[in-house]
């Protein structure tokens, strides 16, 4: 029992390191975007630990700048397709990732196990992704 306790507090410890790090990281990129709001990469950076942090919301928030930065970006666009499936907008996400696939995203083994996704996958919006995606694979096989 004593390995099984110190191996958890292990952890514990370094999932707070890892945290400690997000945030230090996610303050970083706040001041960077404080001086220059369009900073492409410093938005995809900050996306991403928002995300990876929970702050579900704010990722969105950036994910919406970013695809107005690059509107014809199929990244862009899969990102802010997965933001609104973790904020619970099904609806929004099945038509963000419809654009992104009209784009040219076709990486559709991740969007398959992409945990982002898997309110998406449980919402009956995303039998139209599954279409596009079938659609695509006739069309590309």
């Amino acid at each position: 029992m004593g390995s099984e306790h110190k191996a958890k507090s292990e952890q514990n410890a370094h999932d707070t390191a890892k945290l400690r790090d997000l945030d230090i990281e996610i303050r970083f990129l706040e001041g960077i975007l404080e001086g220059d709001p369009q900073y492409i990469e410093a938005l995809e950076a900050i996306a991403s630990d928002y995300t990876e942090r929970g702050l579900y919301a704010k990722g969105l928030d950036v994910d919406l700048r970013i695809t107005a930065l690059k509107p014809k970006d199929p990244l862009a666009h899969y990102n802010l397709g997965c933001s609104y499936s973790l904020t619970g907008q099904e609806e929004k996400s099945a038509d963000t990732l419809e654009t992104a696939i009209l784009l040219g995203y076709n990486d559709f083994d991740y969007m398959d196990k992409d945990p982002d996704l898997n309110n998406l996958r449980a919402h009956p919006a995303y039998q139209k992704i599954d279409f596009l995606k079938k659609l695509h694979n006739k069309k590309h096989p």
